[in-house]
């Protein structure tokens, strides 16, 4: 498959580089310009955002939740069979506050209104480190498991089945107005869980309370000063969202 991936951070990287290992043809940009791609190591062709649309089956989306609204105009000129996927989570500390999402709309929908066309949302409940050590073959005990959102069945699969390749179960989260079960703050949200515990996980998710969970979680590493590991931060969103 013909892959352009928006974002060369952990998560578009490494998502890049697995893909690349298992032989698709995988370009990737930055939004900001291919400048910004100078002196990092990457897996994939790098290119112009502007290239990174053309001649895809499948475009991924991993930039900052805040800097979705600046790449409509690319997306725009996106084949329409081409399966757009969002990796991005909402945090205000970061993003800033954005009202709609405050008072309610599910970030996936605020994605989707911002981009103009229908996406699915993946690779969003896992850790970078967990994405990019966590994977092993299919039927492995103790698989690590990922949530797919969406509302084309056709597209979604397709995400799916590329989760698979690339190491994890896929647990299918509903429509993207479900897509709020994965999202910060929820059990679900990079806890590092099977198949069958995510699927738990995704139906004990509570709307109202995960913004709470959310803020708590970011007030205990800030406080922290980084000295948790990546063990500690999965025990610790275990812990705080269950």
């Amino acid at each position: 498959m013909k892959f352009g991936i928006i974002g060369a951070g952990p998560i578009g990287s490494n998502i890049s580089r697995k893909l690349v290992e298992n032989g698709h043809d995988v370009k990737i940009a930055d939004a900001r310009g291919l400048e910004h791609l100078e002196g990092k190591k990457l897996t994939g062709t790098s290119v112009s955002v502007e290239e990174v649309i053309t001649n895809i089956d499948v475009l991924i989306i991993s930039i900052p939740f805040h800097a979705l609204p600046g790449i409509r105009k690319v997306v725009d000129k996106v084949g329409e069979g081409v399966v757009v996927v969002d990796t991005s989570n909402y945090y205000p500390q970061i993003s800033g506050i954005i009202e709609e999402i405050e008072i309610g709309m599910v970030e996936s929908v605020w994605v989707s209104n911002q981009l103009g066309r229908p996406i699915i949302k993946a690779f969003n409940n896992l850790l970078a480190y967990t994405l990019e050590h966590g994977g092993t073959p299919e039927g492995s005990s103790g698989r690590i498991a990922t949530a797919v959102a969406g509302n084309d069945l056709q597209q979604k699969q397709k995400v799916m089945s590329i989760v698979n390749e690339l190491g994890f179960d896929p647990v299918d989260s509903g429509s993207i107005n479900e897509s709020w079960r994965q999202q910060p703050g929820t059990p679900a949200y990079c806890t590092e869980l099977t198949k069958e515990e995510l699927s738990s996980a995704l139906k004990k998710a509570n709307k109202q309370k995960a913004p709470f969970l959310r803020d708590k979680v970011i007030e205990n590493l800030s406080t922290a000063a980084g000295r948790y590991s990546h063990e500690d931060i999965v025990n610790l969103n275990r812990e705080i969202y269950s």
